[in-house]
């Protein structure tokens, strides 16, 4: 499939063939939902942490005797059902990261791709490069193009420039084609690839 290369001026500049095998396979919501799950899991910290009774300080002695007090019988005053007892069953320091194979990663990239080409909300850029460092231009740029939420992916070697005017620009995010993840796609409304990431995502996902 063809698709329409625009300039950050909005103009047509010319086309760009679209592979079918990367931007045309149906999208699953659940293949998607598996690679974000996977994605935001291995990101969590997983420092969590609360004391056992082993690991509370205090005293190790008998609170008071097994029989005669007409209380329940005690063994120690660093129990869960006293003030500053130990945790029981609490969370641990872990890592929460699970396995998902590579096969399904890939498929899942391809069907976040398809998902906005079929969705309309693809724009392809001929490049993202300005020649100052500035916001307010390269924002002015964004509002002719219409775009409020969107993440844009260059190819492997991001414009300095480019990356520092559109940073402090809220909800536009740029990446680099080798950071070109599902999640990040998914979170923004608009996906805005360059030239040069269309070429080198079809040959990484072909």
């Amino acid at each position: 499939m063809k698709t329409t290369v625009k300039s950050l001026d909005n103009e047509e500049v010319g086309t760009i063939e679209l592979l079918d095998n990367v931007f045309g396979v149906t999208p699953r919501r659940d293949i998607l939902a598996r690679m974000v799950n996977w994605q935001l899991a291995k990101r969590r910290s997983g420092n969590h942490k609360t004391k056992t009774i082993g690991e509370v300080s205090g005293t190790t002695k008998k609170p008071y005797a097994q029989k005669g007090t007409g209380h329940a019988r005690q063994g120690s005053l660093r129990s869960a059902q006293f003030r500053k007892g130990g945790i029981i069953f609490g969370p641990v320091v872990r890592d929460h990261a699970h396995d998902l194979p590579k096969k399904v990663r890939l498929l899942a990239l391809r069907m976040a791709l398809a998902s906005k080409q079929q969705d309309g909300k693809l724009i392809v850029l001929d490049d993202a490069k300005v020649k100052e460092p500035k916001t307010k231009p390269l924002a002015q740029k964004f509002v002719n193009l219409g775009l409020s939420s969107a993440l844009i992916i260059d190819g492997a070697n991001v414009d300095p420039n480019f990356s520092k005017a559109a940073r402090n620009i809220p909800n536009i995010d740029v990446l680099p084609e080798q950071g070109a993840n599902v999640y990040d796609i998914l979170r923004r409304d608009v996906l805005v690839l360059t030239k040069n990431a269309v070429e080198q995502l079809q040959e990484r996902l072909k």
